[in-house]
């Protein structure tokens, strides 16, 4: 079903126990698509809501970062939950859940081979370039409202590199970064299509997790960081040290203590993690 028909379906169904989306728009240029679904939140309306922009012209990633692309080459969208019975703990799991989902229909739209795309810590999906380096497909941004233990209401946030030519790439972001249509070999990607294939996966995926059921095998086994060193930044300084895997029960990075042993560093923390290098190549991102 196309987003537009989701949208009219949506409509005239004013019970939010039908169609997994209750509302979904489309903006041509807004300032980021985060505030509009928090605000259909705080004005009580049922979940699951959905915004989309062709332009963001103040869009933000992890701690505040600035986050751009040109008109029509990303597919920026906004999704908000209202996740009944989803404890504090266990946030982060919303945005795993979405990045997931985003994998599998990133993958499917592309044309790309499964396992072209994975996850680097903490909420960036990303895919070797064909220098072999790791490059930034998308980014995920996640935000909650706690009621006690609980989560209350959450959004989620992706901006992901999708009809982006390379010859637009901003020059000092280049090296690092890659989108769906350059991974495709230039096979131009339709955000409608990647969106409705997302919001297809994401419901099964999303109904699980409010059953208490987290795909925490996939979202181990997506991982890019995990056996290699990596560089984290944080108020504590920086730390150097190999990636043993992630806490499905946290969400933390597992890196390699002095004695070896697993040590946690929780995302909260993080301002920046790097991969620096794998056995013969120098690895980056």
């Amino acid at each position: 079903m196309s987003s537009a028909a989701r949208y009219r379906r949506c409509v005239s169904d004013p019970f939010p126990s039908g169609p997994f989306v209750t509302r979904l728009e489309r903006y041509p240029s807004v300032p980021s698509t985060q505030p509009i679904v928090r605000g259909w939140l705080e004005d009580g309306a049922p979940e699951v809501l959905v915004a989309v922009a062709d332009e963001q012209t103040d869009g933000r990633g992890r701690l505040g970062r600035t986050w751009t692309a040109p008109i029509g080459a990303a597919l920026l969208v906004s999704v908000g939950f209202r996740p009944v019975g989803l404890a504090a703990s266990h946030a982060w799991r919303l945005g795993a859940t979405a990045a997931l989902a985003m994998l599998d229909a990133a993958e499917d739209v592309a044309g790309l081979r499964d396992g072209t795309l994975g996850l680097k810590w903490p909420n960036d999906i990303v895919a070797d370039g064909p220098d072999g380096l790791l490059r930034k497909v998308a980014g995920v941004l996640g935000e909650a409202t706690l009621d006690d233990d609980r989560v209350d209401t959450a959004v989620i946030g992706l901006g992901v590199n999708a009809d982006w030519p390379l010859e637009l790439f901003p020059a000092d972001l280049a090296p690092s970064m890659t989108s769906l249509r350059e991974l495709s070999g230039g096979r131009p990607i339709d955000r409608d299509t990647l969106l409705d294939a997302w919001l297809d996966r994401l419901e099964p995926r999303y109904e699980a997790l409010r059953g208490g059921h987290f795909d925490a095998g996939g979202w181990s086994s997506r991982q890019r960081t995990t056996g290699h060193q990596v560089e984290v930044d944080g108020p504590g300084g920086r730390t150097v040290a190999q990636a043993l895997g992630v806490d499905p029960e946290s969400g933390a990075l597992l890196v390699a203590g002095p004695d070896g042993a697993p040590r946690p560093i929780d995302a909260g923390d993080v301002t920046r993690c790097r991969v620096v290098a794998l056995p013969g190549l120098a690895r980056r991102v």
